[in-house]
């Protein structure tokens, strides 16, 4: 029973996620495609409506951005995504059939099914994570990183050149974007695509805030060394605001530790000490 209802699960998943990856056009004829077909479209459907944001090539293009996975250091593509996708349901669907065998009744359907599901939303998650860390060493490099694009400029560099100089001298992930946007410009790339393009992969406000600043600053010809040095003090007082606020946050983190394992772990101790007093104290009344 849960060996069926496991592979109807991947069948079904799996043909949700190949409708989104396969052309348009039909490669059946029309008395072929049938009920399986509506079966299809309307899971892909209920995909979109459950996770919106998720379900379109757009937003999977900017996961992958965010994660670092495109451009010149690395080239992933939301097909292959789809591909690792169903490698990992398949895997998880092979290993929760053995553990829905096991478990009784009901149990051991829900393990099957949630194997394929877990598998399949696997990479998301692992995306998620990774435009995380990513995020925050973007942030905890930018402060510095404009100090010296503004010195670069007050130097006298224009900025693409500074981007490139700046970018080289940095070895993280904000100075690999900062070299990319430097080598594009000196191909020829307009320097506003480009940074249309930096944003894409490093979606911060942060970033959109630098972005606009830089465009304003050309449209306006305003000087680009104030407009630099206010985006780093803009940066550093957003930094310490978020490390201020995780620190709010791990306060009632912490106090829940302490209540759940330390004062448990004393009151333990407290009450067998109270315990053998009061065996020690009632075994000598017993002898007297």
């Amino acid at each position: 029973m849960s060996a069926s209802w496991l592979v109807l699960g991947a069948a079904l998943f799996g043909g949700a996620a190949l409708h989104q990856m396969l052309p348009s056009r039909p490669l059946l004829s029309s008395t072929s495609v049938g009920s399986a077909d509506r079966i299809v479209r309307l899971l892909s459907g209920a995909g979109r409506r459950l996770r919106p944001g998720a379900a379109g090539a757009t937003g999977l293009d900017g996961r992958i951005a965010a994660a670092g996975l495109v451009g010149h250091m690395a080239r992933v593509g939301p097909r292959e995504v789809m591909a690792a996708k169903l490698g990992a349901a398949g895997i998880a669907a092979a290993l929760a059939l053995p553990v829905g065998a096991l478990l009784p009744g009901r149990l051991g359907i829900a393990a099957a099914l949630a194997g394929p599901v877990a598998g399949f939303l696997a990479p998301d998650a692992w995306l998620r994570r990774r435009g995380g860390e990513r995020a925050r060493v973007v942030r905890r490099e930018l402060p510095a990183m404009l100090d010296l694009l503004r010195v670069s400029v007050e130097a006298g560099q224009p900025l693409p050149d500074a981007l490139l100089a700046v970018g080289e001298r940095s070895g993280g992930a904000l100075g690999a974007e900062w070299r990319s946007v430097g080598r594009e410009a000196g191909l020829g790339v307009p320097l506003d695509q480009s940074l249309a393009q930096l944003e894409r992969r490093l979606p911060l406000p942060e970033i959109s805030s630098l972005i606009a600043a830089l465009e304003r600053s050309a449209r306006h010809g305003s000087p680009l060394a104030e407009t630099l040095a206010a985006q780093a003090r803009d940066a550093r007082l957003a930094r310490r605001r978020r490390i201020q606020e995780e620190a709010a946050r791990a306060g009632p983190k912490i106090q829940l530790v302490v209540a759940l394992l330390l004062v448990p772990s004393v009151l333990l101790l407290v009450g067998a000490a109270l315990a053998a007093a009061l065996i020690d104290s009632g075994g000598g009344l017993g002898v007297v």
